[in-house]
């Protein structure tokens, strides 16, 4: 038939009620409908006559638009039946997790199709409502929801009913009475005891027993809850159960001891939790679903720390483990129970006392933590009996010799550390000298003999004793004598620690301060000592004379940087074994640069046979090295120096010697061996010997800075400067860059030399721009190699040099030539622009000298153009060349500013600044100067050097 909103309602098929069935559930046999408006028109069952009726029922108020349910009930008995319709507001089983289902008023009304209607009964956690069947009468029965969703209707016996309620009442009872004394035991537990243990396990307690209260309907009969008020308890509940347990176990396992990143992540999960119950003021049913994943995830989260702390040896977490899989098993019969897995009635109180048994395994499981060892915690202990809580506590091995008995007794630590049996170590204190090292057992008989004759002192000696594998460890053995009332000594009481890996870590820095790392060849220190050594031996013994040989592969570098640093290694490795195997027992070699050896001959006198030596090296390094798929061929240049007893009183100067005659093999071609003769050392300022000079310029305090000042030509101030490099060498006096640039660039030591000029220009600077408040702020210039440029390591430099020293944006220019940016543009364009990103100002040096596009330079982010000195001068005739407007001109047109260099005198001055020149420097200005003197030229005060 159709219903009155126009909705197909069908008839019910009825259920048979027996007259001793205590219950039958009636969830799957009732018809829902939804969507039928205030009115609903359904056919009745039929009747014992087989008619089939009609019934209409209005809602009771207009407007809810209620869902509907239709059930029909048969007695074919010939007695009246009573039975109790329940409908309980609450379920656990197949409440959900996403959204769940948190309980409410379930039905409205039930309006029957004839006879008696249903009567509502009295009842907080469920719908009750008592009807009457007569005998042999089927009755349909129509409810409104208040809800659309009805977890469970059931028809009860009104006395099997009551029954159920006062038995589950007697064990709600008792579960809320073990709770309620469990929650009060840990608060005072807690005051007195004040462990932060205690209150975080009351506090899940009182959680543990608010959820149960309110699950089992205690709270709803204290205080009279609205159901929405129910829902709003249920979802706050639960989020408080997940936050408890989540500072139970953070305080339990002192998470804080073990990574302070347990405490941000738990502080985080707390706040969230706590936001969560002020969310479910807004979304309880959300709030709640969120809240059982955090209590699962809680579960799952801290089963694996207590399963990782417990393999760590963590006692806390050892003994937290009977009761955190039982929790596991909770977590996972609960849930079961709200997806419906398990759909009984008796399984959310099960759920409910097994969630008070867990409590209570854990009061049991903090009272045992908690007050084991609390004699030793809060008790008087003796003198003695501290000490030997201290000697447990150090983890050192005891050491007691009975000089009487003479017998020594040893922890069986170390006996099982050296691989002996127990016992071993027990005996006669002379037992050990088969075990302790040759060089030690004198050293371990007198340190006793010392002690028994002198009848004070101690023994802080560290001994080596051998393993059952041959091996050797060490021990550090500290121990006093214990003398008698008669001044004898009886007993020798210390302990013994393991220091094998201290010892170790002390030879291997040892080893490392005088080898190198790669080769593990001796450095340049070990050389020279060993060099010492023989020049005095030869000098006052009559003992061989050393001959040294320096040897330096050519073009190693270029090599290095087409195969990688990886492979550049193992080359060396290569060339340090294959001059190993042609050294004789008396001889020494050793790395004292990157791809430099030295070697000390002493096996072979005679002149030939010593070149005929260094010659056969230099033909083995010739052999070419094989490197995966490829082969390297290299060449080697060879020096060789004499000792000569007049000249070589010092290593250092037989050292220069030979690197002087290896520089000429270089400038020969290389792949040669040139032994040294007196007229090398006529070269100009021995250029030959520059170079090792100049690697420890930078650590004497030998370089320097002055500063060539740049002045703005609009009102002749002072803008800047450019930080020039001088040398002041202890033998040859101040050298200029010309001398030593060259030398640096060919070592590659002009990328340390670059960084030191950068760092210590940038630190003067940024001490004159805080002294100074002058806008534009002052700017120094420096220079920059190619070697600088093609380094992708120069962006790391300049961002660390402009961090450290702190100089305003822009005001640190580094100054590039032409030709240096044109000999990869595509490179020079990309590393420019990230440097200019990084803050320093870019200027363009002696522009017009080189070669290079307009389209190329347009894309080159130069703040400042600086004209070479060649355009600036005047001709012979008294002219400037006519080219000098068109690149001021230039420039300006591109934006970017123009120092003239080689300004010498004030018609120049003039001249550039009618032409549109902002900057010019030059000796018109004088020479550069130094650091102090610039800081008096600016006016900054003389202490704001960096």
């Amino acid at each position: 038939m159709v219903s009155a909103a126009g909705h197909q309602a069908w008839a019910v098929e009825s259920v048979r009620v027996p007259l001793d069935a205590p219950v039958i559930d009636l969830s799957h046999a009732v018809q829902h409908y939804n969507g039928q408006g205030d009115r609903i028109q359904v056919s009745t069952a039929p009747g014992p006559d087989g008619i089939v009726r009609r019934i209409e029922v209005d809602a009771k108020h207009s407007g809810t638009q209620p869902s509907w349910i239709v059930f029909a009930l048969t007695n074919d008995t010939d007695e009246q039946l009573e039975r109790l319709i329940v409908a309980p507001h609450f379920r656990l089983a197949g409440s959900g997790l996403i959204w769940p289902d948190l309980g409410s008023v379930r039905i409205s009304a039930i309006t029957a199709s004839q006879g008696f209607q249903p009567e509502l009964e009295d009842a907080t956690d469920a719908d009750v409502f008592r009807l009457t069947l007569d005998p042999g009468a089927t009755v349909t029965y129509v409810a409104e929801l208040r809800t659309a969703n009805l977890p469970q209707i059931t028809l009860w016996q009104a006395d099997a009913y009551k029954d159920k309620i006062t038995s589950l009442s007697l064990y709600k009872g008792i579960v809320l009475g073990i709770a309620g004394l469990l929650a009060l035991f840990l608060s005072i537990v807690f005051v007195v005891r004040g462990a932060i243990i205690f209150p975080a396990a009351a506090a899940l307690a009182w959680a543990v027993l608010a959820y149960v209260s309110i699950d089992f309907g205690f709270l709803n009969r204290l205080f009279t809850f609205g159901a929405d008020a129910e829902r709003l308890s249920r979802s706050v509940a639960e989020a408080v159960l997940a936050a408890t347990l989540l500072v139970f176990l953070f305080a339990y396992l002192n998470l804080s001891r073990w990574h302070v990143r347990y405490s941000h992540i738990a502080a985080f999960w707390l706040v969230f939790l706590a936001a969560l119950v002020g969310f479910a003021l807004y979304d309880s049913a959300v709030a709640a679903g969120v809240a059982r994943i955090m209590l699962a995830t809680v579960a799952a989260v801290g089963f694996i720390l207590v399963i990782y702390l417990s393999t760590h040896r963590y006692d806390r977490a050892v003994m937290l483990i009977p009761t955190w899989l039982l929790l596991l098993a909770w977590v996972t019969a609960a849930g079961f129970t709200i997806t419906g897995t398990l759909n009984s009635d008796l399984v959310s109180p099960a759920l409910m006392g097994g969630l008070v048994l867990i409590v209570m395994l854990i009061g049991f499981t903090i009272m045992q933590t908690a007050f084991a060892g609390a004699g030793l915690a809060h008790g008087h202990v003796s003198d003695s009996e501290r000490k030997a809580l201290a000697l447990t506590g150090s983890g050192d091995i005891i050491f007691d010799w009975d000089v009487g008995a003479d017998r020594v007794y040893v922890s069986p630590e170390v006996e099982q550390q050296l691989g002996l049996k127990r016992g071993e170590l027990e005996g006669p204190a002379s037992s050990w000298l088969d075990l302790l090292h040759t060089y030690d057992r004198e050293r371990y008989r007198a340190c006793l003999d010392t002690v028994l004759d002198q009848r004070c002192g101690r023994i802080v000696q560290d001994f080596r004793l051998r393993a059952s594998d041959g091996h050797y460890y060490s021990f550090a053995l500290k121990a006093r004598p214990v003398v008698d009332a008669e001044g004898e000594v009886v007993r020798v009481v210390g302990t013994l620690a393991d220091v094998t890996e201290a010892k170790t870590a002390e030879e291997r820095l040892l080893h490392d301060a005088v080898h190198d790392n790669l080769t593990g060849l001796p450095n340049r220190e070990l050389f020279f000592d060993r060099l010492d050594a023989a020049i005095a031996m030869c000098t006052s013994h009559n003992a061989p004379r050393p001959t040294i040989v320096t040897i330096d592969l050519d073009r190693f570098r270029q090599i290095n940087d087409q195969v990688g640093p990886s492979v550049g290694d193992s080359i060396l490795l290569t060339v340090a074994r294959r001059l190993g195997r042609l050294l004789r027992p008396l001889d020494s070699m050793a790395r004292i640069g990157s791809d430099q050896f030295a070697l000390i001959l002493l096996s072979e006198q005679r002149f030939e046979q010593t070149v005929a030596l260094a010659d056969s090296m230099r033909r083995t390094l010739n052999t070419p090295i094989a490197t995966g798929d490829q082969e390297v061929a290299l060449t080697a240049s060879v020096g060789v120096a004499f000792h000569d007893a007049k000249l070589h009183l010092k290593s250092d100067v037989l050292i220069k010697d030979a690197e002087i005659a290896l520089a000429q093999a270089k400038r020969g071609g290389g792949n040669r061996v040139e032994v040294f003769r007196a007229a090398m050392r006529g070269q100009p300022a021995e250029t030959a010997s520059l170079e090792t000079d100049l690697r420890r310029a930078i650590e004497r305090g030998e370089m320097r800075l002055v500063y060539q000042p740049i002045v703005r030509l609009e009102d002749r101030t002072i803008a800047g400067f450019e930080a020039l490099l001088r040398w002041n060498h202890p033998r040859l006096g101040v050298l200029s860059p010309a001398t030593f640039i060259p030398v640096a660039e060919q070592s590659g030591f002009i990328v340390e030399l670059g960084l030191f000029v950068m760092d210590r220009a940038a630190r003067e600077l940024a001490a004159w721009q805080q002294a100074l408040d002058v806008s534009p702020p002052i700017f120094v210039s420096v220079n920059v190699s190619s070697r600088q440029l093609l380094r992708h390591d120069l962006l790391g430099d300049v961002k660390t040099v402009l961090n450290r020293s702190g100089v305003l944006r822009g005001s640190l220019k580094l100054e590039l030539t032409e030709s240096l940016v044109m000999e990869n543009p595509e490179f020079a364009a990309q590393m420019l622009s990230r440097i200019r990103d990084l803050g320093a100002g870019l200027s363009l040096d002696d522009f017009g000298t080189g070669y290079s596009s307009l389209s190329y330079l347009q894309r080159f982010p130069f703040n400042t153009i600086k004209i070479d000195q060649s355009f600036v001068r005047q001709s012979g005739k008294g002219t400037r060349p006519v080219i000098l407007r068109s690149i001021v001109n230039l420039a300006h047109d591109l934006g970017m500013e123009v120092v003239a260099e080689g300004a010498e005198t004030e018609s120049d001055l003039i001249e550039l600044s009618q032409l549109g020149c902002e900057f010019a420097q030059g000796f018109v200005f004088g020479q550069p100067i130094s650091a102090g003197e610039a800081r008096k030229l600016v006016g900054a005060p003389l202490d704001a050097a960096a």
